[in-house]
């Protein structure tokens, strides 16, 4: 037995099934009584218990440190009826469960054992027996746990027939199947990877955040581990705890990096219904931040044999590339394949959505120089890069919105559109600051790949307007008055100015402005912080340090920072009318760095980092607010309950070690 194994007896059952031991055929115990009890195993890195009458989770939680964080129940009841009475032994670290009447000699139907680090878990094919498969339910509210592989478009074989749900009623086709290796993230915590003896071998995964089995009941994040049959006899999953972060020096023995190691994949979120990278397991898939994943992509570590963070973000382009629209495209709808999230509510694509693409094509092909993968889709490239660039009108080199973005322009609707980038709450409009800093790094990306797979004429072009478009930005957003670049500029040459922190930290992350530029904007816009009196950096950073007019901001409700006032300060702090958030403070803290103001960069990352540590992005308050959002002195206006973007700024860590 090892040191860290604990024992759980139970109410008298254990004498009796000692005695039983010498029988041939086992008896049958109740299934789902009052007293169903569990079996315990627990180390530093795990705790997990199962019950003592069916092969079923009752509590699953790692802590990829190994500093015993395990005591979260993260499980929903699992309520299936089993079909079999069961028999369950326990030998020092072995469970193992047979079906009552079966041969005592004959292999247990299921059979797991424990180690330190890892789980072992095998299934049995026994004739005239149909367990159902072993599944892990979480409660997205309690954890937004996600399966991080390869989700094929349609089954593979046989055992990639098995329905996500876990009833075990049908073997019909099913494309909600994670292939193995597989890594299980669970935010906050750590990871487990996951692989199995079968080269066909995948998981059940769904997720879904309106109800839970045809019912109204709570959000969950289920994966399903198919039995043994017939043509596949024994099946062996083997699920390890493992942190998953760059090896990097300084950060293993310092408890204030501890958020980043297990943290360093939160970015990563995989919607099982679509298949795709999305802002968590049951939200949307958002083509306009498809880059986020790629920057962090690019410095992620291995998951498992064959499968990369970069590879992640391949399938989700694959899907793109194949006609799969997200938020912020034309064509998003309702129930989009299945999913059950909200439409893009605008006639045009997003401005930043096209650029992001580009740029997550950029970086992985860069990144891995897969040239094959780059030449094989340099068509569909070519359309999106024409797209974006289409949408220069004036020939000043800045891509443009539709939607004028003029003060009180949404009034000239029935039903306004959504704003131009991932702010859809602020009016962004016609020449977008953020947006055309995307354009920007797509350009210089799709002119590098150009030139790696030979199309020199278009790799040429697009420099071309690249320099065009650097060449217009300071002068298009510099706002003199202020000193800080303007969030956009209407068509009627208005500027919007509400000191965008993220606006100043793009532009100089992506090398938009000159040096001298660069250093005075920052200085303004951290001078700025001190005179409106934010520094409770713990919370992230607002995305404006200045309320939003009424005019300025999109006809929802109070709730989602909507004003009634025309200066907006009754809902300022409240989302993205000034609220703060993890989302974009990325480049806030990489211009900083960049810059060489390592000092400036630490006093927003360090309290950020001790945030990531203590798990306060993710969940909900309890007035039911959930905590990605918060007002500046920390009450919570967050609805995703967990938002990938935020975890973008750990990338800033590679920074501050260096």
């Amino acid at each position: 037995m090892e040191k860290y194994y604990t024992n759980v007896l139970f109410s008298g059952r254990r004498k009796i099934l000692q005695a039983m031991a010498g029988a041939a055929i086992l008896p049958s115990l109740t299934g789902h009584s009052s007293g169903d009890t569990e079996e315990i195993f627990k180390t530093p890195l795990y705790l997990i218990a199962l019950s003592r009458n069916a092969p079923v989770f009752r509590h699953f939680c790692v802590d990829s440190l190994g500093t015993s964080k395990v005591a979260s129940r993260l499980l929903l009841p699992d309520l299936r009826k089993t079909g079999i009475s069961y028999h369950v032994t326990r030998t020092g670290q072995r469970l193992a469960y047979w079906a009552h009447g079966q041969n005592v000699h004959s292999p247990a139907l299921w059979e797991l054992k424990f180690s330190r680090r890892k789980i072992r878990i095998r299934s049995h094919y026994v004739k005239g027996l149909a367990p159902q498969p072993l599944v892990l339910n979480f409660n997205q509210l309690a954890n937004h746990a996600t399966l991080l592989g390869h989700m094929p478009l349609a089954p593979l074989g046989p055992l990639l027939t098995i329905p996500s749900n876990g009833s075990g009623a049908s073997h019909r086709p099913s494309p909600q199947i994670m292939s193995l290796p597989c890594i299980l993230h669970l935010p906050d915590l750590g990871s487990v990877r996951i692989t199995g003896n079968q080269t066909t071998l995948g998981l059940g995964y769904d997720s879904l955040r309106s109800g839970f089995g045809g019912t109204a009941a709570k959000p969950y994040v289920k994966l399903s581990f198919p039995s043994a049959e017939a043509t596949h006899r024994i099946l062996d999953y083997t699920l390890e705890i493992v942190a998953i972060y760059p090896a990097i020096k300084g950060v293993e023995s310092n408890v204030l990096y501890d958020g980043f190691r297990r943290n360093y994949l939160n970015i990563f979120q995989v919607n099982p219904r679509l298949r795709v990278l999305a802002n968590n397991s049951s939200s949307d898939p958002c083509a306009f931040t498809l880059y986020m994943y790629a920057e962090m992509a690019a410095h992620g570590p291995s998951l498992a044999p064959g499968l990369s963070c970069l590879d992640l973000v391949r399938w989700s382009l694959e899907r793109y590339l194949a006609g799969m629209k997200g938020y912020g495209e034309v064509g998003y709808n309702d129930a989009w394949e299945g999913t059950d999230r909200p439409a893009w509510g605008a006639p045009h694509d997003s401005l930043d959505s096209r650029p992001s693409l580009l740029i997550a094509a950029g970086i992985y092909i860069t990144s891995t120089n897969d040239m094959h993968w780059a030449q094989k889709h340099w068509p569909q490239f070519l359309i999106w890069m024409r797209k974006m660039l289409a949408t220069d009108t004036n020939g000043n080199g800045l891509i443009k919105y539709f939607f004028s973005g003029e003060a009180g322009a949404f009034t000239r609707y029935r039903s306004p559109p959504r704003p131009a980038n991932w702010w859809d709450a602020i009016g962004f409009g016609h020449e977008d600051a953020y947006s055309n800093a995307l354009a920007y790094r797509a350009c210089t990306l799709m002119s590098e790949v150009a030139n790696k797979i030979g199309k020199t004429a278009q790799a040429a072009d697009f420099s071309r307007h690249a320099a065009k478009l650097k060449q217009s930005y300071a002068a298009t957003f510099l706002n003199k008055q202020t000193g800080l670049l303007a969030g956009w500029r209407d068509a009627v040459s208005t500027l919007h100015d509400y000191c965008f922190t993220f606006v100043q930290g793009v532009a100089v992350t992506y090398g938009l402005l000159d040096a001298n530029d660069a250093q005075r904007v920052m200085d303004v816009l951290l001078k700025k912080m001190q005179v409106v009196g934010y520094a409770n950096f713990q919370y992230g950073l607002p995305g404006n340090l200045l309320p939003i007019r009424q005019d300025g901001y999109f006809p929802t409700l109070k709730r989602w920072g909507y004003p009634s006032r025309a200066n907006g300060t009754d809902t300022f702090q409240i989302y993205e009318n000034g609220g703060a958030t993890a989302a974009f403070t990325y480049f806030t803290i990489k211009a900083l760095y960049k810059l060489g103001r390592r000092e400036d960069a630490r006093k927003i990352l360090y309290p950020m980092l001790r945030s990531f540590a203590q798990g306060n992005f993710q969940g909900s308050c309890k007035d039911g607010m959930s905590k990605d959002w918060k007002s500046w002195t920390g009450k919570c206006w967050g609805y995703e309950g967990f938002l990938v973007d935020g975890y973008l700024a750990l990338l800033t860590v590679l920074d501050d070690v260096r």
